[in-house]
């Protein structure tokens, strides 16, 4: 049988029967009347004397859920007068708070396809750090106890805009937050003790093993170039010159480094090209079509990243299925599996190489 309390109009309900745990009942009989709109932000709610006293229950449990209360922010306690909403509207969706490290077609990708594979389940909120890890560190303790889980994006800088892995306070932060509700998503953290669930990318082994899928089309040219930015707001991990080092090395191509795609470059028949940022891949194409030149032919074009546009311009691409890095962690989340997962990395040949 379910009794109701009234305060102020305001019913608290608890069934007796139920197996629900009494102070769970309070949660949610809580967060329902605020969903309805029958309880709005600043009215007080009952007491933990009211409570406890109106359905003899101990008030450790009614203390119990309030605290919970409290953690997720949906009610907040004023000393000497009671406790009051705090919130106009609690879903009973998980919050999940994603923390991406810059705003890129591709990062979106992964968090659209994240958010779609959810549904409704979930509240999502974005927040973007630009690899600062004293934003990122201020971010997250700031949402301590304000979602359910954390899903992090790790990838940092330093002071001289060079990429670094996560620095100490960064993971001091990071082990704040349970194992439980923590995932990483397209880059893994060195130095926490703790095995957190994980979609990633190996950008050493995928570039290395993406090349060599292409290798019969690379060996067409006598050397390859990678087109590595040094100098840039948002670096990129250095692993990945240590995979096209690997693999130029192993299997016998002349190779150089360079940060951009400079003006009137010395385009040489023979040479291929591994493009990293877009910019230089616009760049590269714009030069070689004053020089008549067709990728694929005298000069060979690889990018680094899928897009739509690429698929469009016929640019043959080495790159991670964004989509089902989302899709993976979302699943991964709703189901509660606890894995380490390295996402699919591809060769596609569009004949630009």
């Amino acid at each position: 049988m379910v009794k109701t309390i009234e305060f102020r109009n305001k019913p608290i309900r608890i069934d007796g029967e139920s197996r629900v745990p009494k102070y769970r009942q309070i949660i949610n009989s809580i967060i329902e009347d605020i969903d309805r709109g029958i309880l709005r932000v600043g009215e007080r709610v009952p007491s933990i004397n009211e409570i406890s006293e109106e359905y003899y229950l101990s008030r450790d449990t009614v203390e119990k859920a309030y605290n919970e209360l409290k953690k997720k922010q949906i009610i907040v306690s004023s000393k000497g007068k009671g406790y009051y909403v705090a919130r106009a509207s609690v879903s009973r969706r998980i919050n999940i708070l994603f923390l991406v490290n810059k705003l890129s077609s591709y990062k979106l990708d992964i968090y659209n396809a994240f958010v779609s594979a959810l549904r409704t389940s979930a509240h999502v909120d974005l927040c973007v750090y630009h690899y600062d890890p004293k934003l990122f560190t201020q971010s997250l303790e700031e949402s301590v106890g304000r979602y359910d889980y954390y899903v992090v994006m790790p990838h940092f800088k330093d002071a001289q805009m060079m990429y670094r892995d996560a620095p100490f306070e960064v993971i001091e932060a990071l082990e704040k937050i349970p194992g439980s509700k923590l995932m990483f998503i397209d880059n893994l953290v060195a130095g926490i003790d703790a095995e957190i669930p994980a979609v990633y990318q190996d950008f050493k082994t995928d570039l290395y093993e993406a090349l060599q899928d292409g290798l019969f089309r690379l060996k067409r040219y006598n050397k390859i170039i990678l087109v590595f930015p040094q100098s840039t707001v948002y670096p990129f991990p250095p692993a990945i010159c240590s995979g096209f080092h690997e693999f130029c090395e192993t299997f016998g191509f002349d190779q150089e480094v360079i940060d951009q795609i400079y003006p009137d470059m010395d385009l040489c028949p023979g040479d291929a090209y591994v493009v990293i940022e877009e910019n230089d891949l616009v760049k590269l194409v714009k030069q070689m079509r004053e020089k008549k030149m067709t990728p694929g032919s005298e000069i060979g074009i690889v990018s680094y990243n899928d897009t739509p546009l690429k698929e469009l311009l016929g640019i043959t691409v080495i790159s991670t299925d964004f989509r089902v890095m989302g899709e993976t962690a979302a699943y991964m989340m709703t189901t509660g599996k606890r894995e380490i997962v390295k996402n699919v990395f591809s060769f596609i040949d569009r004949n630009s190489v």
